[in-house]
C-alpha cells in the first residue's frame, strides 16, 4: 500500500505519466489531473501528501490553484511544487525566492523531479505555523507546586509564541526582500 498520495496536476499526459514513472509505485500513490479545475477539486477531496502543479493550465490556472490552496488552513501546508517551462511568468507572480514551494523548469528528470520534491517538503516544514497554547486562567492556579507548574507552562508558552513571531519577522524578512527584487525589476 502506498504511504505517500501525490497530486500531479498537468494539462499534459505526458508529463503527468513521466512523473508518475519516476516515483517508486510501492512507495507513491500518483493520482492525475488534467486542468486546475479538477486538480483543485481532487485536492480537497483527496488531501494529497505533496502536489505536483503545473503553473500554466485550463480552466483554472496554477496561480489561482496556488492562491486558493493558500485560503486553507488544511490545505496550504501540504508540499507543493510548481513547475513551468516559462520560468518569467512565475517570477512575475511570485518574486524569487519561492518561500512556499519548490520550483522545478520543464523539462526535467527523475533528479531534478526528486530534489523538488525534498526542498517542497522542507519548505512545508518551516512554513507550517507553531500552535500557540493560552496560559491557564491565573484561578486554577491553587497550590505552591502548581504555581511552579504553571510558571513552567509559561515559559514554554513564552517560548512558543517567540518562535512563533521569529517565523514571522523571518517572513516579512523575505516579503521585504521579494518587494525589492520586484521594484528592482520594474525599475530595468
Amino acid at each position: 500500500m502506498a504511504n505517500r498520495k501525490v497530486l500531479v496536476i498537468d494539462d499534459s499526459k505526458v508529463i503527468r505519466m513521466r512523473v508518475k514513472e519516476m516515483l517508486p509505485s510501492p512507495s507513491f500513490e500518483v493520482l492525475e489531473a488534467k486542468d486546475g479545475l479538477e486538480g483543485y477539486k481532487m485536492i480537497c477531496s483527496e488531501k494529497p501528501n505533496l502536489i505536483v502543479l503545473d503553473f500554466i493550465l485550463p480552466k483554472m490556472s496554477g496561480w489561482e490553484v496556488y492562491r486558493e490552496i493558500q485560503k486553507q488552513n488544511e490545505l496550504k501546508n501540504i508540499p507543493l511544487v510548481i513547475m513551468s517551462g516559462r520560468k518569467e511568468e512565475v517570477i512575475e507572480k511570485f518574486p524569487e525566492p519561492f518561500e512556499n514551494f519548490a520550483f522545478m523548469q520543464k523539462p526535467f528528470d527523475d533528479k531534478k523531479l526528486i530534489e523538488a520534491i525534498k526542498e517542497a517538503m522542507g519548505k512545508a516544514k518551516t512554513t507550517a505555523k507553531p500552535l500557540v497554547q493560552k496560559a491557564p486562567p491565573v484561578e486554577e492556579v491553587l497550590t505552591h507546586d502548581t504555581v511552579v507548574s504553571a510558571d513552567n507552562q509559561d515559559v514554554q508558552i513564552l517560548k512558543a509564541q517567540v518562535a512563533h513571531l521569529q517565523t514571522e519577522v523571518d517572513t516579512l524578512k523575505r516579503q521585504v526582500n521579494q518587494l525589492i527584487n520586484f521594484i528592482k525589476q520594474k525599475l530595468r
